[in-house]
């Protein structure tokens, strides 16, 4: 087959059928081509008949239809499918080729497949994709990363097809090397997590302790979305709130209360724990899933473990603003949270990373697209060694301006048995970040004393460990020092 097309993508499903579209409404040619050739025919003879996408019957025919260097993307299941179609197709293509995996991967995989393909004289980008069917469409927010010398040449068009900021700037810049691309997105998945249950958790609050509708929630939802909280989320939780049934109730409170996931949260609190990084916030969310998963065993509890009744005697005005503040302050946690695990990958696994870009590259397009993102860009511009989020003084102020809110909603929510276990893990963080003293000079007292393993002491240098026979009957012989 004559070489026509620029790219070619592997994968006809939601996400690939419409980062095709896209690509070719930028003025790209494109090869689509599925297993299941039956797709192939139906896509080509429907959404992309009369349009500059071509169907291949077969992989090597998708494969002589690009022009060189070949451009191949894959957008199937993570896993084992991504290894099998690597496999076929370096047998098929030429030193300087680009295999690029635009799907869900872990970044281990990442980093093993950069190394294998950079093997056989190929280049491979494993690059986050954000935005749902919507922002496939219309613009994602793309993450590549992997072999530098590929990104010239996937550049134009990756930036083309990328949602756009204000100025026009491309949510998609070069992130790193290695599996840095896919990690950075799976962070982005993890802070997704966090902003969700936030909202759900002020939702929760709104519904139960203040009785409110949701009609009378939408209200507040759509009216936060024009202030500091507008987000993509908050405009479709209003969205959700009005949408209506058709005997006229509102569709979600019909919808079972408990949550799937497809993995990304939990990676994402699997490495923090592997990184030693407090992603607290995060890793509640996850959890908070878990244990919506557990409704049957939920409802036999609340039928024998009995609480406070939610009531609510106060300003309900001033208290929905205390609702704000703790939702923004708890928002900013999370971001901070997964920053510092951003950073801390890049130290481990030697990534140069800039952070504000990364910040840019959210802006639009994905689902945790909200207006402080600029912010947090404007907060690492000035600062690239920028230790944590909440040290910058817009963020550092704005916390202090909250957490009086803060504070009451989280004191209010456990009196009155609601669970809130995102937005009181950031009160945690904070409280504990702040603090110069924390009672692990006990915890350390506590490992010596049943397993040797020393400790540190403030009249000493750092560094020096000290070991004490507590109880007389043991010896002065102390166990390795060690850390994870």
């Amino acid at each position: 087959m004559e070489a026509i097309s620029d790219i070619g993508v592997i994968g006809i499903a939601v996400m690939g059928e419409n980062l095709i579209l896209n690509m070719e409404s930028k003025g790209f040619s494109v090869t689509a081509y599925n297993r299941s050739v039956d797709k192939v025919e139906k896509f080509v003879n429907g959404r992309a008949k009369g349009k500059n996408i071509f169907g291949a019957m077969s992989i090597e025919e998708f494969i002589g239809s690009l022009k060189r260097p070949r451009k191949v993307m894959l957008m199937v299941k993570a896993g084992r499918p991504v290894d099998d179609f690597i496999e076929t197709l370096i047998p098929l293509l030429e030193p300087g080729d680009i295999i690029i995996d635009g799907g869900n991967s872990h970044f281990p995989d990442t980093e093993r497949r950069v190394k294998y393909v950079e093997s056989k004289g190929l280049l491979y980008i494993g690059t986050g994709v954000s935005g749902g069917e919507e922002g496939a469409l219309l613009g994602p927010s793309i993450m590549p990363g992997g072999s530098k010398a590929a990104w010239e040449s996937v550049k134009p068009i990756f930036q083309a097809i990328a949602a756009k900021v204000e100025d026009g700037s491309p949510c998609c810049e070069w992130i790193g090397d290695g599996g840095s691309g896919h990690f950075v997105k799976m962070v982005h998945n993890g802070i997704e997590y966090g902003d969700m249950q936030l909202i759900n958790e002020t939702y929760q609050v709104m519904k139960d302790m203040l009785g409110m509708s949701a009609d009378d929630m939408q209200k507040v939802f759509a009216e936060w979305n024009k202030g500091e909280l507008n987000s993509y989320l908050i405009e479709i939780t209003s969205d959700i709130l009005a949408f209506k049934d058709e005997d006229g109730a509102p569709l979600v409170d019909k919808i079972l209360d408990t949550a799937g996931q497809k993995g990304t949260g939990k990676w994402t609190g699997t490495v923090a724990l592997e990184l030693g990084v407090p992603l607290t916030l995060i890793a509640e969310s996850v959890f908070s899933r878990c244990l919506s998963a557990l409704k049957d065993e939920r409802v036999a509890a609340s039928k024998v473990l009995t609480g406070p009744t939610p009531t609510f005697e106060g300003d309900k005005a001033a208290f929905i603003n205390d609702l704000r503040d703790a939702l923004y302050a708890a928002k900013v946690i999370s971001y901070a949270q997964g920053y510092q695990m951003i950073q801390a990958a890049a130290l481990e696994y030697g990534w140069q990373l800039d952070y504000g870009s990364i910040a840019l590259m959210w802006r639009e397009g994905c689902i945790i697209r909200s207006s402080f993102l600029g912010k947090i860009k404007e907060a690492f511009d000035k600062n690239p060694a920028l230790q944590n989020l909440i040290l910058d003084d817009f963020f550092k102020d704005k916390i202090l301006q909250a957490q009086a809110g803060w504070r009451r909603v989280v004191a209010a929510a456990v009196l009155n048995g609601i669970p809130v276990p995102c937005i009181s893990a950031g009160i945690n963080y904070f409280d504990g970040y702040r603090s110069a003293r924390l009672p692990a000079n006990l915890l350390q007292a506590q490992r010596d004393y049943f397993g040797a393993h020393t400790y540190e002491r403030l009249d000493g240098p750092r560094g020096q460990f000290f070991h004490t026979n507590w109880t007389g009957r043991g010896g002065e012989t102390s166990s390795t020092t060690y850390g994870v």
